[in-house]
């Protein structure tokens, strides 16, 4: 049996000691263990992982511009295999998965000057009852060296990002032997390293077809456990989340100040869905939320989903070993530059997919997150939150969480049944933020839904 994490154990004592100071309703910590996630995260294969990862590095570069019709080198042989195992994973669950290649020709740019086919290779898993409701989890097939246009020099980028790709195909293989109210899928991106142009891509794609991506999980560098600052750790990971949508409006921004909800947009309460499925069922793993859109500075491919107004969060290794990251192979006054193999903990790797796995299935199997959430309360002794109440008859109810202001994580909880509103008797608002998930039968809790604009999980949201 698992031991609870500290962090689990701290927020029940706090939880106790704020119901029994103030008055507060007692927090309802209690949460249905699901044995399924327990078994999707024990049978992700570090050994799989690691091959995947060995077969994408002996493809010698996968540069945006690099080689396309060669069957051992360059990024369409990479794209190609990446298909094929989609397509293997796919016979082998008797056609589960949409096999799709999501492309456009790009040039003028930059770092693209000619024009060069950007192609996504992404596998579907449609949901049994909303197919159009989805969860993602994406990495980079492209690599590069020191010189950003440099596409024929051999670059391994075993890290960057063969070990978010290797958790992407992992991940399927895990996922496709179960099935899913909601849509789960599967994306390997490529021209991140030439300006997010994978990513920019099927975030067109995702809004033309009307998906209704409730989380992308961008994972890129998830394999390495030692870092430039000399520290080594296998227990930790980040999560980086934006705290209010780029895509905000004025006037929604107005209502922001007055009502808060800074730190409360979909993608940071993704990302606090994502760090309480680690404390709950990966061993061994402590996540952080980090309030940045990405590090400092620095971009990743769930940024053009957030530009689109999507949840999306970049989860990756807590030590970034920068020797390691764009280089030329080559060793210089001892020190051994570049991104290979022997730099990746397959082990950990593999505990980052497990993580992903089991959010994304958690979030599949649970119901929508609330829609239409408001909140009153002004010069009250008491709290009022109402939302649409759905028609998805998988719902047993919904559940309301509320936390100090200042505090990272909900720290109570009720749940109210299935209803389309509830009052919280003696909890006053100008001391609390508040928010509301959704609650299957089985157990399976929705994300946690801020009130208004700010929180919704619409991307379409005006």
């Amino acid at each position: 049996m698992l031991k609870p994490s500290i962090k689990l154990l701290k927020l029940s004592m706090l939880a106790f000691a704020c119901s029994a100071s103030s008055g507060v309703i007692a927090a309802d910590m209690q949460y249905k263990d699901q044995q399924n996630l327990h078994d999707i995260a024990a049978s992700v294969s570090a050994e799989r992982i690691g091959s995947d990862i060995q077969t994408l590095v002996d493809f010698g570069t996968r540069h945006t511009l690099s080689e396309t019709k060669s069957d051992t080198r360059g990024i369409g042989a990479a794209r190609r295999w990446i298909k094929a195992e989609f397509e293997k994973i796919s016979a082998q669950c008797g056609g589960c998965l949409e096999i799709i290649e999501v492309s456009d020709t790009i040039s003028g740019e930059k770092r693209i000057p000619h024009p060069v086919e950007v192609v996504n290779i992404v596998a579907i898993q449609r949901g049994s009852t909303e197919p159009n409701r989805m969860v993602m989890m994406s990495g980079d097939i492209d690599s590069r060296v020191s010189d950003v246009m440099d596409f024929t020099s051999d670059s391994p980028g075993a890290n960057d990002n063969a070990s978010g790709v290797a958790g992407v195909i992992e991940a399927a293989r895990v996922l496709s032997k179960y099935k899913f109210n909601g849509s789960v899928v599967y994306a390997a991106l490529s021209g991140e390293e030439q300006g997010l142009f994978g990513g920019k891509i099927l975030t067109a794609h995702a809004q033309k077809n009307n998906w209704q991506v409730h989380g992308v999980l961008n994972n890129d560098m998830i394999g390495n456990i030692t870092g430039i600052n000399g520290v080594t750790d296998n227990t930790t990971a980040r999560i980086f989340s934006e705290g209010t949508r780029v895509v905000e409006t004025k006037a929604q921004a107005r209502t922001r100040r007055f009502t808060g909800g800074e730190v409360d947009s979909a993608s940071r309460n993704l990302a606090r869905y994502i760090d309480t499925v680690a404390d709950r069922y990966i061993p061994n793993l402590d996540t952080m939320l980090v309030y940045r859109l990405d590090r400092f500075a620095r971009g990743g491919h769930h940024r053009p989903f957030n530009d689109a107004g999507f949840a999306a969060v970049r989860i990756m290794e807590t030590n970034e070993h920068y020797d390691r990251q764009h280089q030329d192979l080559r060793t210089e006054n001892g020190i051994t530059y570049g991104d290979t193999i022997d730099g990746v903990d397959f082990d950990y790797a593999a505990k980052l997919t497990s993580l992903n796995a089991v959010t994304m299935a958690s979030m599949a199997w649970a119901p929508a997150p609330p829609k239409d959430v408001k909140i009153t309360g002004a010069v009250k002794a008491s709290t009022s939150i109402s939302w649409q109440k759905s028609n998805d008859d998988t719902i047993a109810g919904y559940k309301i969480y509320w936390r100090y202001t200042s505090e990272p994580q909900w720290q109570f909880s009720k749940y109210v049944g299935n209803v389309a509103d509830f009052t919280l008797e003696n909890v006053v608002i100008d001391n609390y933020y508040f928010g509301i998930s959704s609650v299957s039968h089985d157990g399976f809790e929705s994300p946690v839904v801020f009130p208004g604009d700010v929180g919704s999980f619409d991307h379409n949201i005006k």
